[in-house]
């Protein structure tokens, strides 16, 4: 089955109908369209893993961090977050073959150059639209320093709106207090 997956359906292929495909690859399920993750390059890994343990020390309250997660936001989008912040005390979270949508605080994803479309434009709409409150767009500036863009969720709109561009340092207070040395996250 997994050869079919270039030609999906009319209305697209839903998560039930290929959950237990084995595909000899990453993929994410976007619009009932079996994508393959394009291959991570060190850069990429070395950001995101130094931002998940970050953020894991630096914890507070009901949270928690996990990264890369696999979420369901809906039977025909299945997508994998570099990192998420969620809500530790969700009924029934250890039981869930997801990380349910609803207990999603922040979502960061580490941009690469094939995916940059995606993590600028189509993946915040979909957080967006599942209600996230918070989205970190991390990219690779000039100097190969990474360059945070930190989202808010607009609850009247449903999209999120830019609320700072962080070089050097990131501090925020939400989802909860933060403050990152972002030259820390790469070993140059």
């Amino acid at each position: 089955m997994w050869r079919e997956w270039m030609n999906p359906p009319s209305r697209g292929w839903t998560y039930e109908q290929l959950k237990d495909v084995d595909f000899p690859f990453e993929w994410d399920l976007i619009d009932g369209v079996v994508t393959p993750r394009p291959r991570t390059d060190f850069w990429h890994d070395q950001v995101r893993d130094s931002l998940m343990i970050t953020l894991r020390n630096t914890r507070s309250g009901i949270f928690s961090v996990l990264g890369p997660v696999t979420a369901l936001l809906d039977e025909r989008n299945l997508l994998r977050p570099d990192a998420v912040v969620f809500d530790r005390t969700t009924p029934g979270l250890a039981e869930s073959e997801f990380l349910p949508i609803g207990s999603v605080a922040l979502v960061a994803e580490v941009v690469l150059p094939s995916t940059r479309a995606n993590d600028r434009f189509r993946k915040p709409g979909q957080y967006a639209e599942k209600g996230i409150p918070y989205y970190w767009r991390v990219e690779r500036g000039l100097d190969n320093l990474p360059i945070v863009h930190e989202f808010h969720r607009d609850d009247e709109k449903g999209v999120y709106l830019p609320v700072a561009q962080h070089e050097g340092v990131l501090r925020t207070s939400v989802p909860y207090p933060v403050e990152i040395d972002l030259a820390a996250l790469v070993e140059l």
